[in-house]
């Protein structure tokens, strides 16, 4: 307090009883005089409240983006979508995941009631448009994507073939007048598919060779085509990827290297140094990690199971793994070199060499004149006796991967991961150790080739390996996202590695999604056959107040509480 102008305790002693403060009582504090206002801003202060409220290492630096220490405390209790505003209950099953469009104006839904919904994103979500794929045999929706210029959306299912079988269909629709422009077949349907180009898209088949042994065929489709005529696609091999041990390519996403010229992420600040996984490069080398390490047992829909097998159906995989390792290893067409100045893509994909749970990422570069279906369509540029291609990169996760995505730049990859037990060792493709039920998401720099050293934790899975699911992540600018099977969304801050929200449902959490336009809104689809929006607490407030008024010192903090 002052008497007469002149303060009654140093400005020491105030910063000393601020110290044992917790940041709204100093916020409080800080509205008495101007000199406990002065005392309550000092950066030294909140720089203590900082690491003490959020439990960050003391050896992480403040974000380089950040002016203070105060502000970067307002940042992350502030600016988190954690604030419930709508939930959207057209779905009549469980939702399987939510894309946006680039320019933020709409999103897509897939669910298990067979509908892909295209939403208005305004002040208040609409519904715009539904697609009911069961004209089309379709069993559900499952993945979306939205293409360079929001022209067309990409829909991915599972199709019902003859005798019930299941395999996976991919579905055009044009977002001017919502009319289904082609159907592209997708062998198995967990490949999703995506976009290349913004008129091409990625499609796979699988071609079995053995009881465990396949190739994997990605194809590279134009999105114009008859819709009747959806067995006579407009296409060009892009790679034939040898699999073994009952593993096959799932999960394809394109990563563009011309967008990795961002400042690089301080990720790795901190804690202990960590052994880094290695990217395999493939080549010429006879190791086994190097080649091209993936493999078929199509996958399964939720709920089915495997059964132990007899020793002398092992002894028999055994040896049909090695026969196709020799035969791949003169039959492999190495990775082609590509310019030191080309600005190429990456195609990024989950696949395996040890069994059929996904524990792999496999990366393949995509040279320019693989851009196009102009060409060859079959391949028909390889030599005789090159059957399939070789990775570029794989990267061994030691673990049931479960989940991807790419950082807005691209640089970022980040990888939903239940781990086996350490020292584990897979002696029968068709019966993978234990997963864990703590989910780790890891982060890879896609620049350097490196993984990040610390994972990111505090989401659980519960399903065993047979039964496992995907659960697709989210990251924007600041924040990485992730759904749960503990009937939570989760969100972190991608510098501070810490997680800032738990988002709660009434069921499995499938899908999350930012605005690429906003990171302070975010989507999340549950199995509880809702999607939620969430806002932060300020733009909350931005929207609630009926007209400019000034702001209080400390109502960004106690105006909501986690």
């Amino acid at each position: 307090m002052e008497e007469a102008g002149a303060p009654l305790l140093p400005d020491s002693l105030v910063f000393q009883i601020f110290l044992s403060l917790g940041p709204a009582d100093v916020l409080a504090a800080g509205l008495v005089c101007r000199q406990w206002r002065a005392v309550a801003r000092d950066e030294f202060l909140w720089r203590e409240q900082f690491y003490r409220y959020y439990q960050v290492a003391r050896d992480v630096p403040r974000h380089p983006a950040a002016t203070s220490w105060y502000e970067e405390f307002q940042r992350l209790y502030d600016a988190v979508p954690c604030v419930e505003v709508q939930t959207l209950r057209e779905h009549t099953d469980q939702v399987l995941h939510l894309s946006f469009a680039h320019s933020g104006g709409q999103f897509a839904s897939c669910s298990k009631d067979c509908t892909v919904k295209i939403w208005s994103n305004g002040l208040a979500i609409s519904l715009l448009h539904s697609a009911d794929m069961r004209p089309y045999n379709w069993s559900y929706t499952q993945f979306s994507q939205f293409n360079q210029d929001d022209s067309l959306l990409l829909a991915s299912g599972v199709f019902l073939g003859p005798h019930n079988s299941s395999s996976g269909e991919i579905a055009v629709i044009s977002l001017d007048t919502f009319a289904l422009l082609s159907r592209v077949r997708n062998k198995p349907y967990d490949v999703f598919g995506c976009w290349l180009t913004g008129t091409s898209l990625i499609s796979g088949n699988l071609h079995r060779i053995g009881d465990i042994t396949s190739c994997s065929v990605l194809w590279l489709n134009h999105a114009f085509q008859d819709v009747e005529s959806e067995n006579v696609n407009v296409v060009k091999r892009l790679f034939k990827i040898q699999n073994l041990n009952a593993s096959t390519i799932r999960t394809v996403m394109v990563a563009d290297c011309s967008r990795f010229d961002s400042p690089d992420l301080l990720l790795d600040a901190g804690g202990p140094a960590a052994p880094c996984r290695v990217f395999d490069l493939g080549g010429d080398s006879d190791s086994d990690s190097d080649g091209p390490g993936p493999a078929p047992a199509p996958p399964r829909p939720r709920g089915s199971r495997r059964f132990p097998d007899t020793q002398a159906q092992l002894s028999e995989r055994v040896l049909e793994t090695r026969v196709a390792e020799l035969l791949a290893q003169g039959h492999t067409k190495p990775p082609e070199l590509a310019p030191a100045d080309a600005r190429n893509k990456y195609l990024i994909f989950t696949t395996g060499c040890l069994t059929y749970s996904p524990h792999q990422i496999g990366i393949k570069q995509i040279l320019p004149h693989q851009m196009t279906t102009a060409g060859p369509v079959l391949g028909e540029g390889r030599g005789s006796d090159a059957f399939f291609d070789a990775l570029d990169h794989v990267i061994d996760v030691h673990g049931h991967i479960i989940g991807m995505g790419l950082s807005p730049d691209n640089r970022y990859l980040y990888v939903n991961s239940r781990a086996w037990p350490r020292g584990s060792v897979v002696a029968d493709p068709m019966q993978p150790p234990p997963i864990a039920e703590e989910i780790d998401l890891l982060v890879f720099d896609l620049k350097t080739m490196r993984e990040v050293k610390r994972a990111l934790r505090a989401h659980r899975a519960y399903t065993p390996n047979d039964e496992c699911f995907f659960i697709f992540l989210d990251v924007s600018r600041d924040f990485v996202a992730s759904g749960a099977e503990d009937r939570h969304g989760y969100i972190w801050d991608r510098h501070y590695n810490i997680c800032l929200a738990k988002l709660r449902h009434e069921d499995v959490v499938n899908s999350v999604v930012f605005s690429p336009r906003e990171q302070e809104l975010l989507l999340t689809a549950s199995d509880d056959a809702t999607i939620k929006a969430w806002r932060s607490p300020r733009t909350v407030r931005l929207l609630q107040a009926p007209r400019l008024r000034p702001r209080p010192f400390f109502s960004w903090f106690g105006c909501h509480r986690r």
